[in-house]
């Protein structure tokens, strides 16, 4: 493999990518070079959309194709926002408005503890019977109140106790080594590499 088309219009994952996939000789293109639809993400777990979101722009281009669905977990609510964590708070998505309603379900909650999750698919073609999935959890606690400038999302709510640091305030390399997508990313690094050797 040395193309493959990422399920994304994300340019921030496309150069995070592109460089890490770079050394073992693949050329990531985004599928917005193509013209590819954003593709549906109906299911209820983050492995199978990803998967779906592989499959979609594979179809669509013909190329091995790479996809992510991550999102923030809280466990009093049950693994919520999940899937539906970039439009937890409805459309059009909005970060301001979804850390406003986790600050709200979260009202008078003492147990805070959450975790970011982030499923990686990739897929050689379309119909695929064995797609690479990599999948990486990164645990800490919701604040009461944003701090930080740095990240997106609900970064500047997720606290990591061990570094009294959010997401948002975390060095920017720092944080791809201790991220969810920085540990799936460097699973399906391995699992590329060994089948290049193989």
């Amino acid at each position: 493999m040395d193309k493959l088309v990422l399920a994304s219009g994300n340019a921030g994952k496309l150069k995070e990518l592109s460089s890490l996939l770079a050394p073992l000789g693949i050329e990531v293109l985004p599928q917005s070079a193509f013209n590819v639809s954003e593709a549906e993400e109906p299911h209820p777990s983050f492995v199978e959309n990803a998967i779906a979101k592989a499959r979609h722009a594979a179809r669509a281009t013909g190329l091995p194709a790479l996809a992510d669905d991550s999102g923030l977990c809280v466990d009093v609510l049950g693994g919520a926002p999940g899937v539906l964590s970039a439009r937890f708070a409805g459309e059009p998505k909005s970060d301001a408005r979804n850390n406003a309603l986790l600050l709200e379900r979260l009202a008078d909650e003492p147990k805070r503890g959450a975790r970011f999750y982030c499923a990686l698919a990739l897929v050689r073609h379309a119909d695929d019977p064995q797609p690479i999935i990599a999948c990486g959890e990164w645990h800490g606690e919701i604040l009461e109140a944003a701090r930080g400038q740095g990240g997106f999302g609900y970064d500047p709510l997720f606290l990591v106790p061990d570094l009294d640091q959010t997401a948002a305030e975390i060095d920017h390399s720092l944080k791809n080594v201790l991220s969810h997508r920085g540990k799936a990313m460097r699973q399906l690094l391995d699992r590329l590499r060994a089948e290049q050797q193989a």
